[in-house]
């Protein structure tokens, strides 16, 4: 029954997570935006302490609950590990923890972050690994299936369902996402929750706590035939079952060592004095046996690299008027300050808060978040204006981060927030360039930050001309969106390095 329990609350887990990273109109961010916020180490950065008490609290009664239900990527593991055992059963083993990997990856981890070496947090937070893993694989598969049934509904004169781009939002997310998945997978088809329990830095700061936890599964000794099916069925590898001996720090509270065992020998129960003085014993036999036999099937090298991937797809060409003109497709312009989303404050915030989740890449429906491709901020996103431009009244990304990297505004907030300034470049400029009037930029500028001025200020009647107020532009890219010019935009934002109020 426990087991049971344990599986349905994952699936619920795991489930509406997922949504959240595939879902285009907000409305499971509305209902389940929730289940993002209570992630470890998102609500440890965002200085969420009664997340983080909740969580130290759940684990020291029930153990490592967070990494059997809550984690994602550990869920994800286990889909993975579940299908292995389709093909064979009764397949893992007892072996001693890799302490040296186990704190060594913790100590990297948390160098990293004071560092701010975000490409190395990013990467072995596991959070943010299984949101790469949904934002960048799974997402293009489910807008597919969405533009089909708008097909499908399109023909029947119903617009239940609409279509939406399709877009991959960059060559060195996907090659991170795919990487990480085959890593993944290979280690939990052979081995089951490996990497939880020898790289994941969350998993071993939760398993000091599981070891003091008061509800544990124990081994009854006194009825215990050693016949090792707990440990055969044991993905964390944590139940030496000759000695009598279950690792609580490896120990993701799994329940398939009860479910398995016919004997009834394994309760989930209060771990009392005599039990506690058993375990002790067990640990000094072990320690003595380790010396003598190594499971070299265990070890392995831990792998961390990054995938340095070529540019983005190109997008497939679009004609317009008729076919018969092809529109050239719009080139991203070299900012000297990257642009960061509205609510970040500054780079250096988001820079240090950001764990590259992607999540509020994924839930922009303007499409302007893309993830980094510098160094330094590798896959954290940074705004860019080529899909659309930042609406005055959209807060989603600010509404969905976790982490406190991008913190929550209202819209009357962001109407008055600068997070970059147009610049005019007057040789790409048609009116200049090509003798013709235009004022898409002046006409679509929400906050009238855009004026027209005649060329000859002498002749009234001359051609118009941009002039920019930077004091009034709030930095949204509608101008350098809907700018006619190709391949460049005659008018573009710089970034602000600190977002100020106008």
């Amino acid at each position: 029954m426990l087991r049971r329990i344990r599986i349905a609350a994952a699936i619920f887990f795991f489930t509406f997570i997922t949504l959240l990273f595939l879902d285009f109109t907000g409305t499971i961010h509305h209902w389940f935006g929730w289940m993002t916020k209570i992630q470890f180490f998102p609500a440890l950065l965002a200085l969420n302490v009664g997340i983080v008490a909740f969580l130290v609290v759940l684990t020291l009664l029930f153990g490592r609950i967070y990494c059997s239900v809550i984690c994602p990527l550990g869920v994800f593991q286990d889909t993975i590990s579940w299908a292995a055992g389709k093909k064979k059963k009764n397949r893992f083993s007892y072996s001693p923890a890799v302490s040296w990997l186990r704190y060594g990856a913790l100590g990297l981890f948390i160098v990293a972050i004071f560092a701010g070496l975000s490409v190395i947090v990013s990467l072995l937070e596991p959070y943010s690994a299984y949101g790469r893993i949904a934002s960048n694989l799974f997402a293009p598969v489910w807008q597919l299936g969405n533009n089909l049934l708008a097909f499908v509904a399109q023909r029947i004169d119903s617009y239940t369902f609409y279509s939406v781009d399709i877009w991959l939002k960059g060559g060195i997310p996907l090659g991170v996402a795919i990487l990480t998945v085959i890593i993944l997978a290979i280690l939990a088809w052979r081995n089951g929750r490996t990497y939880c329990n020898t790289i994941c830095p969350v998993g071993t700061v939760l398993g000091f706590f599981s070891r003091f936890s008061l509800f544990k599964p124990v081994i009854l000794t006194n009825k215990c035939n050693s016949c090792g099916l707990c440990a055969r069925n044991c993905k964390a590898s944590c139940i030496d079952a000759k000695a009598h001996h279950i690792d609580y720090t490896r120990c993701v509270t799994c329940m398939d060592c009860i479910g398995k065992c016919n004997k009834g020998t394994i309760r989930y129960k209060i771990a009392g004095k005599k039990a506690a003085e058993k375990q002790e014993e067990t640990v000094v036999t072990r320690q003595a046996a380790a010396g003598k036999k190594e499971n070299a099937r265990r070890n392995f090298l831990s792998v961390t690299a990054m995938l340095a991937a070529g540019a983005a797809l190109k997008a497939k060409e679009v004609l317009g008027d008729g076919g018969f003109v092809t529109i050239i497709d719009k080139k991203r312009p070299k900012r000297t300050t990257p642009i960061t989303p509205p609510g970040s404050g500054s780079a250096r915030n988001l820079n240090r808060n950001c764990t590259a989740c992607q999540l509020c890449i994924s839930a922009c429906p303007n499409q302007i978040l893309r993830p980094s491709t510098n160094l330094d901020k590798l896959m954290q996103p940074e705004v860019s204006y080529e899909r659309g431009y930042c609406r005055p009244e959209c807060t989603r990304c600010s509404e969905v981060c976790p982490t406190g990297a991008i913190r929550r505004i209202t819209t009357a907030d962001k109407s008055a927030l600068q997070i970059g300034r147009a610049v005019w470049i007057r040789d790409n400029c048609l009116v200049n360039r090509d003798s013709v009037q235009c004022n898409n930029c002046y006409r679509h500028c929400p906050t009238g930050a855009i004026q027209q001025v005649p060329i000859d200020p002498n002749n009234e009647k001359s051609l118009k001309i941009p002039a920019v107020d930077v004091e009034r532009c709030i930095g949204c890219g509608a101008c350098e969106n809907l700018c006619p010019s190709r391949p460049l935009s005659a008018i573009y934002l710089e970034g602000n390095l600190m977002h100020r109020t106008i």
